[in-house]
């Protein structure tokens, strides 16, 4: 069975309890369409699907975000934001820790 844009994903299963409580049973309209191009039509897997799948946060969901685009839409620009973002999280969950806990 195809995935991706334009077809229906069966959200039940596959998200955590209260992202699934914001959507309603036309969920699949959202998926049927890709505002602003064509970069992710295809997919086996949406990657804001599997973003929310996973519970993931901003800054780990733009870093797939932009990985898996990159070769269809923005380049090595992506793979640079990409990039920015997990600088980011580096500095968010490990350099902050360490400043805290040497002060």
């Amino acid at each position: 069975m195809k995935k991706g844009a334009g077809t229906k994903f069966d959200w039940s299963s596959a998200i955590h309890e209260d992202y699934a409580k914001t959507f309603d049973a036309n969920v699949s309209n959202v998926d049927s369409m890709q505002v602003g191009g064509n970069h992710y039509v295809g997919r086996d897997i949406q990657p804001w699907d599997y973003i929310v799948s996973n519970n993931l946060g901003y800054l780990e969901g733009n870093i797939i975000k932009y990985v898996s685009r990159y070769a269809m839409k923005g380049g090595l620009v992506d793979l640079q934001k990409a990039k920015h973002y997990l600088d980011k999280l580096i500095e968010v969950k490990y350099e902050r820790v360490q400043k805290v806990t040497t002060s």
